[in-house]
């Protein structure tokens, strides 16, 4: 059974500790945040700040988990952590469909009844929120944030740090650059250039 740390106390953080627990071959060992200022086990869990990974890491053999929504903060997390991305479990709802020849980077989450098509290849410490689709050849790099009821239609590419905001569209074989916004209910019908907000629908580049 594998051991899971997860990074991150806040709402993301519920919902990761549900698919944890709705899921086969886990068990929930931590979950460290900095407003906790000492290690300490309440009942069958420990509590501590994000630095005592390393006791964990020491006395078990544990699995990351990072459950902080906000592209930015979880991207410097990682960097700070500097762990070997072995380290980094990727969590996938049991609820989940996930097709033929699809790869999935570690420390991904894929939240509740998220649909993954054929082909999809999604990068590392993405989120797949809430019943987001990603159809076939969909591409997503590293720190992506995909919102609840998102879909991503045929062969999309979406850049490292990319927010899609909830109910959004994205047209088949549309690019996205890194960094960006997409406004929830917005219909992206055009590319997208790095740091680029849009919102809308047809969706139009504001920022």
């Amino acid at each position: 059974m594998k051991k899971i740390v997860i990074i991150g106390a806040g709402g993301h953080s519920k919902v990761l500790q549900d698919i944890i627990r709705a899921s086969d071959g886990y068990r929930l060992m931590a979950i460290l945040d900095d407003q906790y200022k000492v290690l300490k086990k309440k009942e069958d869990l420990y509590f501590g700040p994000i630095s005592s990974f390393k006791d964990l890491f020491i006395h078990f053999e544990c699995k990351l988990i990072i459950a902080i929504g906000k592209n930015e903060t979880r991207m410097k997390l990682v960097n700070e952590l500097n762990v070997n991305a072995m380290n980094y479990e990727t969590v996938i709802h049991p609820t989940a469909v996930i097709g033929q020849d699809v790869m999935i980077g570690s420390g991904t989450v894929i939240m509740p009844n998220v649909v993954l098509n054929a082909g999809a290849k999604i990068e590392n410490h993405v989120i797949l929120n809430t019943s987001s689709v990603i159809e076939h050849d969909a591409h997503l790099n590293d720190f992506v944030h995909i919102a609840p009821n998102a879909t991503l239609t045929g062969a999309a590419r979406i850049g490292t740090g990319t927010l899609i905001g909830a109910g959004a569209t994205v047209i088949p074989s549309i690019k996205i650059g890194e960094w960006c916004t997409v406004g929830a209910g917005s219909t992206v019908i055009k590319d997208m250039p790095d740091a680029a907000t849009a919102v809308g629908s047809p969706a139009k580049i504001i920022k």
